[in-house]
């Protein structure tokens, strides 16, 4: 077995999201819109104040005009449970993502059990599924049954190591509680889109049934977009919370 300290498991109910570059703001929209009307002229809208423009933002995204919110970048550093992941990367247009990798490294004994406020019990028919509070009998299952499993299987990941066993092969044992850490680049309409499927919010004219630990990640990433981009994040409030 490797260090004996970094081979005790560590229980997280948490994710973690942050903006490691930003190349985004408000005034990228309008500068790339107006080339359609200005053509070189658009240029001087590089330095323009964007909240002097908050009318045109608000018409594209009321239009669904979605091209000129492509015109940004911004990149997180994603620390998650792989279940998340592997949802997450069903959004590709747009996207680019870099995960570290069990062929590499040594997986670190980072896992994940729901916190105390987790709705648990799922009720219902697919497509109309709703989920409430399990009880406290309910959450002491959760986490005794989490825990004890992720322990074992993570010694059994050791195990292997300690024979020789390659890191490839070895981590098969592991489950899809364990966190991994990413990279995810997009642009703001990238984001919006995965925004409208993976978050729940009262403004959305499209009922969306994000897992909720998905939805927490994107409840962080919305959060640091808005503040590089608030005008367009007001505008995407006030029009339903749909993707233009």
């Amino acid at each position: 077995m490797t260090d004996e300290a970094a081979a005790t498991p560590t229980f997280r109910s948490d994710v973690t999201v942050e903006l490691v570059r930003s190349a985004a703001g408000d005034t990228d929209v309008l500068w790339a819109a107006r080339v359609s009307t200005k053509g070189e002229q658009s240029l001087e809208a590089l330095q323009q104040d964007p909240a002097k423009s908050a009318g045109l933002i608000n018409f594209l995204m009321r239009d669904r005009h979605g091209t000129p919110f492509e015109h940004n970048s911004m990149t997180f550093f994603i620390s998650a449970p792989i279940f998340v992941f592997r949802e997450f990367h069903r959004h590709r247009s747009g996207w680019s993502y870099n995960e570290e990798s069990g062929r590499y490294r040594e997986l670190q004994p980072v896992f994940y059990v729901p916190g105390e406020d987790r709705k648990l019990v799922q009720q219902g028919r697919p497509g109309k599924y709703e989920f409430v509070e399990g009880t406290a009998e309910q959450h002491k299952t959760v986490t005794s049954a989490m825990e004890r499993a992720y322990t074992q299987a993570y010694a059994e990941y050791q195990e292997m190591l300690a024979a020789g066993v390659a890191r490839e092969v070895a981590r098969a044992v592991l489950p899809v509680g364990l966190f991994s850490s990413m990279y995810a680049t997009c642009n703001a309409r990238s984001l919006m889109h995965f925004l409208s499927l993976r978050t729940k919010d009262e403004r959305a004219t499209v009922p969306s049934f994000p897992q909720r630990e998905i939805e927490m990640v994107g409840e962080r990433m919305e959060a640091l977009w808005a503040e590089q981009m608030p005008l367009t994040h007001a505008a995407f409030n006030a029009h339903g919370r749909v993707a233009p």
